[in-house]
C-alpha cells in the first residue's frame, strides 16, 4: 500500500533558509531529536518544521524504518543541493567577513585518492582537530570522479590527479609525487638498495588499481628494453598493494609518500624505480561559487599546508 501523507498537500507552504537548515540538520542526523539538538531547538518546534517541509515539498522527507527514520529517495536526491545552497548562502553573508575557526560546525566532504588519503587524511585531520575542534572531515573514496559532485555541494573538495575539466572549477597544487619501488627489507630484492629493471623482472609484482588493470607506465619502459615483469596479483588501492608486499616478495610501485609513512612500520625497503615514469601532480579542486567562502578558504589553506 503506497505511503499517504497524513495532511492536505494542497495548503501552500513557503521554503526559506531556516526549513532548508532544518531539512539538513535532519538529514544529517537521520531523526527529528538529534536534528533539534544540532539546530538548538526543541523536539516540538523541530516536528513541527519537518510537517512544513513535508508539505512544501510534497514528500515524507523522513519514514519510519525500525527503531529509527530513514530518508526517502526525493530527500536523498536534493539534499546535496540543499547543502550546496545553504555554503552559497553562508558565502554571501560572510564574504569578505573573517571566520572563526574554533567556532566553526561544519562537515567538509572531501574526495580523495586512497595513495593520498594515507598520509594526507591523517595530517589533515590533526590540523583541523587542533584549531576547529568542530569541524568533521569526511573523506570518501574516488569513484566516478564526476564534477556534478563538486556542482550540486555533495562533495567539498576532490583531492587528485587531474586537469582542470571544466570553467566553472577551482584548482590547487598540493605537491608533485614520484611513484617509488617497494619489497619486504628481508627479501632477496630488499638487499640492493637501486635494483636494475633486469633484477626487477625476476620476481613477481601487485599492481595497485581500482580499474583492475595489471599494466602501467613501468611496462611500457620495459617493453623498449625487450624485458617483461610478471604482475601476479591486481589490487584496488594501493594501501592493499603495500599490505600485500610487507607479507609477501612481490614487488609493488606505489606513491613515495605512502611508502615513507608506512614502509618503516611494515619493515619494507623502498627504492627507486630505474626508468623515467610519469610524475603525479596532486591536486585540490573544488566549485567556483565555493571561492568567497571563509571556512573554505581557511580549509584549503590547511590542507595545503598540511602535507609539508
Amino acid at each position: 500500500m503506497p505511503y499517504r501523507l497524513a495532511y492536505d498537500a494542497t495548503v501552500p507552504e513557503q521554503l526559506d533558509l531556516n526549513l532548508l537548515r532544518v531539512f539538513d540538520a535532519l538529514l544529517r542526523e537521520g531523526g527529528v531529536t538529534a536534528a533539534s539538538e544540532r539546530l538548538h531547538l526543541s523536539i516540538p518546534a523541530t516536528s513541527r518544521a519537518l510537517g512544513r517541509l513535508r508539505r512544501a515539498m510534497g514528500d515524507p522527507i523522513l519514514v519510519r524504518a525500525g527503531r529509527g527514520m530513514a530518508p526517502t529517495p526525493f530527500a536523498l536526491r536534493v539534499a546535496p543541493r540543499v547543502r550546496s545552497l545553504l555554503d552559497e548562502a553562508a558565502a554571501l553573508v560572510s564574504a569578505d567577513r573573517e571566520v572563526s575557526v574554533a567556532d566553526l560546525d561544519r562537515t567538509f566532504t572531501i574526495r580523495i585518492n586512497d595513495g593520498v588519503a594515507a598520509t594526507l587524511a591523517t595530517a589533515a585531520v590533526k590540523a583541523t582537530a587542533a584549531v576547529a575542534p568542530g569541524v568533521v572531515l569526511r573523506f570518501v573514496a574516488e569513484g566516478s570522479e564526476s564534477t556534478e559532485a563538486l556542482r550540486d555541494g555533495s562533495v567539498d573538495l576532490d583531492i587528485g590527479v587531474g586537469d582542470v575539466v571544466a570553467p566553472d572549477l577551482r584548482a590547487a597544487d598540493l605537491y608533485r609525487e614520484r611513484m617509488v619501488g617497494v619489497v619486504r627489507a628481508d627479501s632477496p630484492l630488499g638487499r640492493h638498495r637501486r635494483p636494475t629493471l633486469a633484477q626487477l623482472c625476476r620476481h613477481p609484482h601487485v599492481s595497485a588499481s581500482r580499474r583492475g588493470r595489471a599494466r602501467g607506465p613501468l611496462d611500457d619502459v620495459l617493453g623498449q628494453a625487450g624485458l617483461h615483469r610478471r604482475v601476479a596479483a591486481v589490487v584496488p588501492t594501493f594501501a592493499v598493494a603495500v599490505l600485500l608486499v610487507a607479507s609477501s616478495d612481490y614487488v609493488g610501485l606505489v606513491p613515495e609518500r605512502l611508502a615513507a609513512e608506512l614502509g618503516p612500520r611494515l619493515g619494507l625497503h623502498r627504492f627507486p624505480v630505474p626508468a623515467d615514469l610519469p610524475a603525479l601532480d596532486v591536486r585540490l579542486f573544488w566549485h567556483a561559487r565555493l571561492d568567497a567562502d571563509p571556512a573554505q578558504r581557511w580549509l584549503r589553506d590547511t590542507l595545503r599546508h598540511a602535507h609539508r
